[in-house]
């Protein structure tokens, strides 16, 4: 490079051809880095083929968040509400409505019809269970008051009366037998939503209940022998036993030979 007025040089490179290549290669490889930063790192990259459909999705996943964030907030604002007219005491009663009554309807029904089969079921298996009460009495002499154990199975859970926990938890077999464990009346039976019935049954002194029964054999109003069949279990539940006498809640396992 020469001074135009002097033409005294002022600045001069001598390079060989391996140079110049090495160079200009150098400059090339810079130019692609940079243009590859600004590609990646900046908008420029969306006028791209390939990256709108990114951007689309990323935007349905943005408008989904935002939807669900406006249903949280909703309420959220409803339970403040909620909470501010039960400070003030300005809170109102209010009936609620089963969604799924019409199908609670049609299952009570479905489980409540009986035909031939299951009429014969029932009465093999109530002779089966009488054959076995027999052979139990033929072993031990048994009185009036004499409490038969509701169920064959193995206790979990033992009654806390400190705690106000009065059942008593039995891990059964699938078709385990539910017997009474005196002689009474059926005077309540109940459907869960669980699909399991609770059943109550009064005897002279004692009330007994029996949740998470699967199956009811008896209905209400039947008196009932001491270890006649009542029920069954579908073995996924267990079964929670309560005795009573009197309005007290009595430990059964001191009153019922196990």
């Amino acid at each position: 490079m020469l001074e135009d007025r002097t033409l005294r040089e002022v600045f001069h490179i001598r390079m060989s051809a391996l140079g110049a290549f090495s160079f200009l290669t150098l400059v090339f490889v810079l130019l692609i880095c940079l243009l590859s930063v600004l590609i990646v790192y900046t908008p420029v990259r969306n006028i791209l083929p390939g990256y709108s459909e990114s951007i689309r999705q990323q935007l349905i996943d943005e408008s989904a968040r935002v939807d669900s964030l406006q249903t949280d907030l909703s309420l959220q604002r409803r339970y403040l509400d909620v909470i501010k007219q039960l400070t003030a005491g300005d809170i109102q009663s209010d009936s609620v409505q089963s969604l799924d009554s019409l199908q609670r309807v049609e299952r009570t029904q479905i489980l409540e019809q009986r035909n031939e089969a299951t009429d014969e079921f029932i009465s093999q298996y109530e002779q089966k269970e009488r054959d076995r009460l027999m052979l139990f009495d033929t072993q031990t002499p048994t009185t009036s008051q004499t409490l038969f154990r509701p169920v064959r199975g193995t206790i979990t859970q033992r009654p806390d009366f400190q705690r106000h926990e009065y059942a008593l938890a039995l891990r059964v077999a699938k078709n385990e037998n539910v017997a009474s464990v005196l002689r009474g009346t059926i005077v309540y039976e109940e459907r869960a939503l669980d699909n399991t019935s609770t059943i109550v049954i009064q005897h002279h002194q004692y009330v007994s209940t029996y949740r998470h029964v699967s199956s009811v054999l008896k209905p209400v109003g039947t008196r009932v022998e001491a270890g006649e069949s009542i029920g069954l279990m579908d073995g996924t539940h267990e079964l929670l036993f309560e005795l009573w006498k009197a309005g007290q809640p009595v430990q059964p396992e001191e009153v019922i030979m196990w």
